[in-house]
């Protein structure tokens, strides 16, 4: 293992309520509880060092959609916290950050409206990472509804320079269902770029934590986890003990 490595719990919200989604299904939501701000305490009393916190209403509205409990949770915890969804333009990112969110993920704007990726790195410095979800290797966008043309590693390599904090890959057809990450692919994305790689969707217990962390030297710098800590299958303090 190596410090240097992350296990980064999720806070997913709709409707002000912390979920999980199967595959990105809004209509296929498991309901963990409707105080986020509490649930995010109580990772960060395991051991949590960085939180990773999705706007799911915000990424199929286009815009963020629960303010006030991302602001909650920003004042619960006394750790980085990371948003995603519904992030399209420099307002909207500015307005996250001053909610107290240390970083903000640009997913669909980042295939739309590159420009807008470059020109919040350089507002943000440090404060910005590209989240790419992706079906057989290929981005989707829009709360996963569509799926584009474009290869992952291609989007990734489009960012090199512009100073991405990190890549957040999502295989969508392993997110919410713990079947194991993708670690081929989201390998092979590592290698094939100098940004930091942060591992999405699949995680169901401790072997695939050790599998993600094996891959620390080829640029995988941590892995989010959903599903396989709030229904036991992943016992997330003991996977942070063993990371530390």
């Amino acid at each position: 293992m190596t410090a240097q490595f992350e296990l980064i719990p999720a806070i997913d919200l709709k409707q002000g309520h912390c979920v999980r989604l199967k595959q990105g299904r809004m209509q296929d939501a498991t309901d963990y509880g409707d105080d986020p701000a509490a649930i995010a305490r109580h990772w960060q009393t395991l051991g949590a060092r960085r939180l990773h916190v999705v706007d799911l209403d915000g990424a199929f509205a286009g815009k963020p959609a629960n303010r006030q409990v991302i602001r909650a949770i920003c004042q619960a915890v006394d750790m980085p916290v990371q948003l995603g969804g519904g992030l399209r333009d420099l307002d909207m990112i500015e307005g996250m950050l001053g909610l107290g969110v240390e970083r903000v993920i640009l997913g669909s704007v980042a295939i739309a409206q590159p420009a807008i990726v470059r020109e919040a790195c350089r507002a943000f410095p440090g404060r910005v990472c590209v989240g790419i979800d992706a079906k057989q290797g290929r981005v989707a966008v829009h709360g996963w509804d569509e799926v584009t043309n474009v290869r992952a590693t291609d989007l990734a390599k489009r960012f090199e320079d512009d100073g991405v904090a990190a890549i957040i890959y999502t295989d969508i057809a392993r997110d919410g269902m713990l079947t194991g990450p993708n670690i081929e692919e989201t390998v092979a994305l590592a290698r094939g770029i100098e940004i930091p790689v942060i591992v999405s969707g699949g995680i169901a217990g401790i072997d695939d934590v050790r599998a993600c962390a094996r891959h620390a030297a080829d640029g995988i710098c941590g892995a989010i986890t959903g599903r396989a800590i709030y229904e036991g299958t992943l016992d997330f303090a003991a996977a942070v003990k063993e990371l530390s």
